[in-house]
């Protein structure tokens, strides 16, 4: 079995070239998957697996109580696995194929109005340790709709200054270039210019742009939790992570005329389907505004 999963990894990562991040996410679900054949089921060879095994196997993550996203994932890693194992000679058939999948409600993504994006960077203190580095890594998030992973490997060396651009390594190594405002290109020249000189004393050659007091590259939990702070500050009562700031980015740019697939360019999303959920967004906002505008609703 390892073996096998070890082979279909590869392929992952080589091949498919999905980000790092995405092949742990296989990987721990391989794992369990492996350890419930091998031990509930009493098979040692993956490929004599059937139906009724991967049935039960369901059962076992419904008994467990994690969300329907999750089983959903689960379920579409070991449906690929057995497709790589198809296409490998090593089985006849994917007997995954015939194993539904918990329908999943889509939650409309929680987002920040123009108005609490101007309140939490009011609160940020203008004179704190590590401000200018604080209000440079919120700009850059709204104003140009990273990924939290992408802010942190984000390299000085990817603001494309002439141009107004930046280039995002995004995900499986798909890279996508977005436009960098005045006010943003602002906020990061004051950090580079102004503060990130004091944290790289130790290691000058560090690439990444936004670092820690120690100089080294921040981490997506310290992102979280700053937000967590910032908005906290704020007196924002949402549920805001740094998804929210991406959110916001696409829904701000819809509400504001721009068109779908420009908008899906810029959040470097495969398929625009994934983009289309903003528009449920956008049309809130339109039942919104006829709610507070429209004379049969005083």
């Amino acid at each position: 079995m390892i073996q096998f999963s070890t082979d279909f990894l590869k392929v992952l990562k080589i091949e498919k070239g999905l980000a790092e991040n995405s092949i742990l996410s296989y990987k721990r679900d391989l794992a369990k998957y492996h350890a419930f054949i091998s031990n509930r089921q009493r098979i040692d060879d993956i490929t004599n697996v059937t139906q009724r095994n991967l049935r039960a196997y369901v059962r076992f993550l419904n008994a467990e109580n994690i969300s329907p996203n999750s089983i959903k994932r689960a379920i579409s890693c070991i449906r690929n696995y057995h497709q790589f194992l198809v296409s490998e000679g090593k089985m006849d058939f994917n007997p995954v194929l015939q194993i539904d999948t918990p329908r999943v409600a889509r939650k409309l993504p929680s987002v920040l109005s123009v108005e609490e994006i101007e309140k939490i960077l009011h609160f940020i203190p203008k004179k704190a340790p590590m401000a200018k580095r604080d209000i440079a890594i919120f700009e850059m998030m709204y104003s140009c709709g990273l990924r939290v992973t992408e802010l942190c490997n984000f390299k000085i060396s990817n603001i494309l200054w002439d141009s107004e651009m930046v280039r995002i390594d995004g995900k499986g190594g798909r890279q996508r270039f977005v436009p960098i405002g005045p006010i943003a290109r602002n906020n990061l020249k004051n950090y580079i210019n102004k503060e990130r000189p004091s944290l790289i004393d130790n290691n000058p050659n560090v690439p990444e742009l936004f670092l820690s007091r120690n100089g080294k590259k921040l981490t997506r939990m310290m992102i979280w939790i700053l937000l967590k702070k910032w908005t906290s500050t704020a007196e924002i009562n949402k549920d805001v992570s740094p998804h929210t700031l991406r959110h916001s980015f696409a829904t701000h740019l819809l509400e504001g005329g721009a068109d779908l697939r420009s908008v899906q360019e810029m959040l470097g999303h495969a398929d625009i389907s994934t983009t289309q959920i903003y528009t449920h967004l956008d049309k809130e906002h339109l039942k919104e505004v006829h709610r507070t505008f429209h004379p049969r609703f005083e």
